[in-house]
């Protein structure tokens, strides 16, 4: 049943592929070749750019705003609150470099277009984030990115954030990749209190789930279930993360 399953999705995933492509030509022959890697990363994408994305997106920034509006009206005579965000598919909509490299049948998850993408690229806000990063900046809420870009790239990645209206974008308060994320935001935490977190991934939050197992992450989920929408915010990302490496869970009755 399982090699059904996978065929099946394999087989979607062509279409979807096709679909994809703007021409409907040399895509759609590397999608249906065998030898093409990401052909299954097609949907993921397709969703990602999606108005469903894009409303879930919307309803994360709008539970993210009021969670810290409620921290604000809590702390009303405090000035060192924090929030740290992640930036990639948090507040940072990279997919058309995605899209680009599926069209070209090229593993995006290698990370090898990646620094290119951070120094050339031009991503745009997920929708919310402006509205969010305004809010906190006029209350006086200091904000911490803290993303796995490249360090070497971080002049590139500043200037793409202040480009994008992004507030209190300074060298202090974007920290990128080389200590954990969890050494990171404890750096935020030195000087401030972090009333909120914000990502995509489950690492954003606690350093409990780097390299946990897919099984050992859904008992963290459990475990935290209660920050979940409280000073946890997650946001969608059907692209890529370490839930690539999560099995399928097929039904077991045979298809008809």
């Amino acid at each position: 049943m399982a090699s059904l399953t996978t065929a099946l999705l394999a087989g979607a995933a062509v279409v979807s592929l096709t679909l994809l492509s703007p021409t409907g030509s040399s895509a759609a022959t590397s999608a249906t070749d065998d030898t093409c890697p990401v052909r299954e990363y097609a949907m993921g994408i397709r969703y990602q750019q999606s108005a469903h994305a894009a409303a879930a997106q919307l309803q994360s920034w709008s539970i993210a705003q009021a969670r810290l509006r409620k921290a604000i009206a809590d702390h009303p005579a405090q000035h060192d609150l924090a929030v740290v965000t992640d930036l990639d598919e948090t507040v940072l909509d990279n997919s058309p470099l995605l899209a680009r490299d599926l069209e070209a049948c090229h593993t995006y998850t290698t990370w090898d277009t990646w620094s290119d993408w951070e120094v050339n690229g031009h991503p745009t806000l997920t929708p919310g984030a402006a509205d969010f990063f305004r809010y906190a900046d006029r209350h006086r809420v200091t904000i911490y990115y803290i993303s796995d870009r490249f360090e070497e790239n971080k002049s590139s990645t500043m200037a793409t954030l202040r480009d994008l209206g992004l507030p209190q974008v300074t060298s202090e308060q974007v920290l990128l990749y080389g200590p954990t994320k969890e050494q990171r935001r404890q750096v935020a935490a030195a000087d401030h209190e972090v009333v909120l977190l914000l990502g995509d991934s489950l690492p954003d939050f606690h350093a409990d789930f780097d390299g946990a197992t897919p099984d050992r992450q859904a008992e963290l989920v459990a475990r935290y279930a209660a920050h979940f929408g409280r000073d946890w915010v997650m946001f969608p990302n059907a692209t890529y993360g370490s839930w690539r490496k999560s099995p399928l869970k097929a039904w077991d009755e045979p298809l008809p």
